[in-house]
């Protein structure tokens, strides 16, 4: 039999729809909490109901915008440690369950709410999806081929990471901080906000070098041959990750060009290392650079399918 799990004795009430708050009452559930997750039949109608994120929930149907169902949402309320939602900003307050009427009923509630923008600034009435608040924080402009249009990545990082993820961070702080103070407390959580979070290393080079990080061409991004992704023979693609000098050195000493170890990041042989490295690893397929590269201290990875990840 499992063990109970750190949330063990939390109650959630669940009010969002889609993936980031979903994602973030899974990440409570899997850890002891009690979910409720609250549908509709328009949403399920959609076919958006994503069932991997909904295990270890409960789940009801609720109409807030019936007195019955007000009158069943605040006696579940009177028992709910932590309540999720993820509408516009606004659509709570007009149905009558927002935080302030809410910590009338429950003063200990933690409230949290995930919208792509937040709840205040010109952009709070804005609707938009995750490859919107990417493109705002500033991410998505470094993602893709030089030159290129911006590529749109094929999984849901603001929704899950800027949304899901920070909201749970969030939760799990304003629970602990309840456990000293016995407060409640609101959480607004801005996917695109949350998005401008991920860019300390870009940041980091900006200031390093003064220029601005240009996509396919920064220094964790393709500018360098030790921090790339290079077809195989066969069509596939293997990454490679070598920015310690050390383990750069070992791959060097494994194509047959020890003297590109010390021009690492020597921009003027930048692209004839780059296109040695391209052409290297084009003479082999994919499963023989497996069983060559094998275990060695180099930082290296298959560019692997769902499938095979599976």
């Amino acid at each position: 039999m499992l063990k109970p799990g750190a949330l063990a004795g939390v109650n959630v009430l669940d009010l969002s729809r889609l993936l980031p708050g979903p994602y973030c009452s899974m990440i409570l559930a899997d850890h002891g909490a009690r979910v409720i997750a609250v549908e509709d039949k328009r949403f399920l109608a959609d076919g958006l109901f994503f069932n991997l994120i909904n295990r270890n929930k409960e789940h009801m149907s609720l109409n807030l915008k019936t007195e019955k169902g007000k009158e069943i949402f605040f006696r579940l309320i009177q028992n709910t440690d932590v309540l999720l939602e993820g509408f516009r900003p606004g659509v709570v307050d007009r149905l009558g369950v927002g935080y302030k009427t809410v910590r009338k009923v429950n003063p200990a509630i933690i409230y949290c709410s995930i919208t792509g923008f937040g709840q205040t600034g010109p952009f709070r009435d804005r609707v938009g999806h995750d490859a919107n608040y990417l493109s705002y924080a500033g991410v998505l402009d470094l993602i893709g081929e030089a030159d290129r249009p911006p590529s749109i990545p094929g999984i849901q990082i603001a929704d899950i990471a800027g949304g899901g993820m920070n909201a749970a961070i969030g939760i799990l702080l304003a629970l602990f901080a309840r456990g000293k103070t016995g407060n409640g407390q609101y959480i607004d959580i801005s996917m695109t906000d949350g998005m401008v979070g991920f860019l300390p290393a870009a940041l980091f080079f900006r200031r390093l070098t003064g220029q601005e990080p240009a996509r396919a061409d920064s220094f964790l991004s393709h500018r360098y041959a030790c921090y790339n992704t290079y077809e195989t023979a066969d069509g596939r693609f293997i990454s490679i990750g070598a920015v310690e000098n050390r383990f750069w050195k070992q791959l060097c000493d494994l194509l047959g060009v020890p003297e590109y170890a010390e021009l690492q990041y020597d921009d003027q042989h930048r692209k004839e290392i780059r296109d040695f490295v391209r052409n290297a690893f084009k003479q082999k397929t994919l499963d023989k650079w497996n069983t060559i590269l094998g275990d060695l201290d180099i930082c290296w990875g298959r560019v692997q399918s769902l499938s095979e990840v599976l």
